[in-house]
């Protein structure tokens, strides 16, 4: 039961992080603390297990995986002693990473990526292969008339020019090579109805958007308390304070506006109402690979009274993100082999903006989760 995950951004933190967990794991050098489906309600009902994961991907960059690493033990990402346990299996994972093609038209552009995915595919013997996008943020596209259908985006991709953004082109040609799609960032991806056709046509699977791993992940626990005790949200404001690439690029208009509208979905979905407040995102160079947090909840309550809470949420981003990449290869390959197509609504437990018209609270995810993942037919293939 052999898959591959081919990673869109295999040299960026997160991927390289979840590749030294994965083969860490694998050797018995560490325990899968921060994988959902090794935890004990969860454990050994989904096939292919971390184990039967090969590594592969696109980037545009060509620092070596071992430098990588290094620099991720460097900066307190990954143990020192774990990067230098694996350097010899990243070496061969260097094997399979690819520059990302660029042809003269999108189309050429997505034959080249699918020809790399069937190389990777036939190369290792693999049963399957996932693409998950790890790359940074994508400002929102423009609306084009061509994204409305699978026909008319085809006869688009065909001329010069930009049709697709980067993630949905890469959608497109993951789902065109036969392999489910997965976005962990909040940018296109999937998330037009040409490729939910596309997907529908090829029947496999997809799922994103946005890797939930720090504040939203709290707003996602603590909104529904307020709602369920019938407390009246009147403010909620946060800042956000990250370094590293993702914090880079996020001094961009408009990734960080695509970002910000990611993380606040939760509340007016959970809440029933948009309270007063915003989600600010601020680069700081100083944090690295860190991130922090800070939200200020002011709420009302019996009679009126006015009350607040704070709370502020540190975290390292590729470590709470890597094991969920892990998550999420396994389980897309999971419903692909079950047969299943379209979106996956169900897998909205690990994202800040679900796909599909899903619960918010993260116990009500838990739970929608849990019976997918206990329903699954292991080892049926479609």
């Amino acid at each position: 039961m052999r898959t591959g995950v081919w990673l869109i951004g295999a040299r960026g933190s997160v991927a390289v992080t979840s590749m030294i967990g994965a083969l860490a794991i694998r050797s018995g050098l560490t325990a899968p603390t921060g994988c959902v489906l090794e935890s004990p309600a969860l454990r050994d009902l989904v096939r292919p297990g971390i184990a039967d994961l090969v590594f592969g991907g696109h980037d545009v960059t060509s620092v070596p995986l071992e430098k990588k690493a290094a620099e991720l033990a460097g900066a307190g990402v990954v143990p020192a002693a774990l990067a230098t346990a694996v350097r010899q299996e990243l070496t061969a994972v260097e094997r399979h990473l690819r520059p990302l093609p660029a042809a003269a038209t999108q189309a050429g552009t997505a034959r080249a990526i699918g020809a790399d995915l069937d190389g990777f595919r036939n190369a290792n013997d693999l049963d399957h292969v996932v693409v998950i996008n790890v790359s940074t943020t994508e400002p929102a596209p423009p609306p084009h008339p061509a994204h409305a259908a699978l026909g008319p985006l085809r006869a688009a991709l065909a001329e010069p020019g930009t049709v697709l953004p980067p993630s949905a082109l890469a959608a497109y040609a993951a789902l065109s090579a036969g392999c489910p799609y997965v976005d962990f960032t909040p940018s296109t991806g999937a998330r037009l109805p040409a490729l939910d056709e596309l997907a529908r046509e090829r029947r496999l699977p997809y799922a994103g958007n946005d890797g939930k791993t720090g504040e939203t992940l709290v707003k996602s626990v603590l909104a529904p308390m307020f709602a369920q005790r019938n407390l009246k949200v009147r403010t909620w404001s946060g800042i956000n304070l990250l370094g590293g690439g993702d914090g880079a690029n996020l001094t961009r208009p408009g990734a960080n506006a695509a970002k910000t509208a990611s993380k606040q979905r939760v509340l007016a979905e959970t809440l029933g109402y948009a309270p007063q407040g915003e989600t600010r995102i601020d680069y700081l160079e100083d944090l690295g690979d860190f991130k922090t947090a800070w939200d200020l909840v002011t709420f009302e309550g019996f009679l009126g009274t006015g009350m607040r809470m704070e709370f502020t949420w540190h975290g390292c981003d590729s470590a709470l993100a890597a094991p969920l990449i892990l998550d999420l290869a396994r389980l897309t390959a999971a419903a692909r082999r079950a047969g299943r197509h379209g979106p996956l609504p169900e897998l909205a437990f690990f994202f800040k903006d679900p796909l599909g018209d899903v619960p918010h609270g993260l116990a009500e995810q838990w739970h929608t989760l849990h019976t997918f993942v206990t329903t699954l037919p292991a080892g049926t293939t479609p």
